[in-house]
Formats: C-alpha cells, sequence, structure tokens
C-alpha cells in the first residue's frame, strides 16, 4: 500500500521548527511533547521524525533503529511524567488513532500517552 504524507501538517511544521511545541523528550528520530488540548493531566504525543502516516506504515517501512527509538522514548516519557505503574504511578492509555474510522485528525503518526487520572473505559461495552 502506498501512504500519502502530507507536508504541511502540524506536526511536520512541528518538526521543522515552525510551530513551538513544550518537548518532553527529543531523540535522534522522535519527539515528544505536551498536548496543546490536554485530556488527562497528563497528555503527551510521541512522534517520530519521518514521514510516516500511521501505525502499520511507521511498523511496515521504518527502520529497525527508528521503531526502537521510538519505543524507548515513550517508556521514558512515561517514566519521566510519573505515570509507569509500580513506579509510583498509577498507570496510562496510549492512543493512536487511523484513518477515518480511527478519527485520525493529523496525518502524521503519532502516540498518545494519557495519565494522571482514572481514564474510564475506552469503549462502551457492546453487547453480543
Amino acid at each position: 500500500m502506498s501512504y500519502a504524507y502530507d507536508d504541511t501538517n502540524i506536526f511536520a511544521r512541528i518538526l521543522r521548527g515552525e510551530i513551538p511545541n513544550k518537548t518532553v523528550l527529543e531523540t535522534d528520530h522522535t519527539l515528544a511533547f505536551h498536548d496543546i488540548r490536554p485530556q488527562a493531566p497528563v497528555h503527551v504525543l510521541v512522534i517520530p521524525k519521518g514521514k510516516y502516516v500511521n501505525f502499520d506504515h511507521f511498523s511496515a517501512e521504518a527502520s529497525d533503529e527508528e521503531i526502537a527509538d521510538f519505543a524507548r522514548t515513550a517508556a521514558e516519557v512515561c517514566r519521566r511524567t510519573g505515570v509507569r505503574p509500580g513506579a509510583g504511578g498509577q498507570g496510562y492509555r496510549t492512543i493512536s488513532n487511523a484513518g477515518t474510522h480511527g478519527v485520525q485528525e493529523v496525518p502524521h503518526y503519532h502516540m498518545h500517552i494519557l495519565g494522571g487520572r482514572v481514564l474510564g473505559r475506552m469503549l462502551p461495552k457492546i453487547e453480543t
């Protein structure tokens, strides 16, 4: 499958330094920053610096180094923000939206890390 990346999306502009952000952590391949409209006391976005549209695009085409860096950066964000369970935190949720049904608003792969309060069920239970 071919993925069309939009160089004008807000995260591409943040990566180019055109839009400021409140950085939590930056590495060679990943940027983590506070969401400007937080949905929880801790709400950090973790984005790869490469031009990936969504999770499956990133997972299929990113280098092993990019994937490992992204995962380790996300883990360090959990540690730095104090949400990591068993280390003083009470837990967190990660969310990544993809496509129309996933309600993806920005066409650049990103993971939300949310915590600092009870978040409730992710989706309503569907009776079968």
